[in-house]
């Protein structure tokens, strides 16, 4: 944030890992996109099966330590759903260690399964196994979501500086690969429908898994370096 602002007009050029990026005027911006980590990778472009009759796979995710926005909202917008929808959904919610317990008993209360955890290990396997992820909207999430090509519902951290969250999931919501729910305007009736709308429309959710994958930068390590040996050779690095 700052620190990007502050040298962007002292370089020959700024790797940005989303696009559209707004940058100073006169700053070369060049779209190589955040390198993901090798686990990303092996579960990048894996095939995306739509939502349907059978389980319905949703995964909760809110950065290294969860966010306690999503606990508090997103377990009342699925139990709002329709029993024919809600029967059929598994949930894994990453939750704040203070969090598990209530957020557990809720799922519990309104038989509704559920895996809560402060945090997993396999979340690349997860999101390559979920039809639909709701997740804040940190430049790492989105690359993650992005390469491996998943619909999404983003609510970004509303204190980030510049709003940057914001900022980074402009490209999915743009591209029709990610839904934006200010949080603000996060509410349980609201956040209910849209997942309502995503799992109730496989072809709409599937189109959103594709845009998603055309999103996405797999080859975002390779890009940077050939920016940096592209400089390099100009004497610009």
């Amino acid at each position: 944030g700052r620190v990007n602002r502050l040298f962007a007009r002292r370089v020959n050029a700024v790797a940005c890992g989303t696009w559209p990026t707004e940058l100073p005027a006169g700053v070369e911006g060049v779209h190589t996109g955040n390198p993901v980590r090798s686990a990303i990778l092996e579960s990048a472009a894996a095939p995306y099966t739509p939502p349907g009759d059978g389980p319905l796979s949703l995964l909760v995710i809110g950065g290294s330590q969860g966010a306690r926005i999503l606990s508090d909202f997103v377990p009342h917008a699925i139990a709002m759903l329709p029993d024919t929808l809600k029967r059929n959904i598994r949930v894994a919610h990453q939750a704040r260690g203070e969090d598990e317990a209530r957020v557990r008993a809720f799922y519990g209360e309104n038989e509704i399964e559920a895996e809560v955890a402060p945090f997993f290990q396999d979340v690349p396997k997860r999101i390559a196994n979920a039809q639909l992820v709701i997740s804040r909207a940190g430049a790492s999430s989105i690359a993650d979501i992005s390469v491996i090509g998943r619909p999404s519902i983003l609510v970004p951290f509303a204190a980030a500086a510049a709003d940057h969250q914001t900022a980074n999931a402009r490209a999915l919501v743009e591209a029709e690969a990610a839904i934006l729910i200010p949080e603000r305007k996060l509410e349980p009736a609201a956040l209910s429908e849209q997942i309502e709308t995503i799992l109730s429309q496989p072809a709409a959710a599937d189109q959103m898994a594709q845009n998603a994958l055309a999103a996405g930068r797999p080859d975002a390590t390779e890009r940077l370096v050939t920016l940096v040996e592209t400089l390099a050779a100009k004497g610009k690095a």
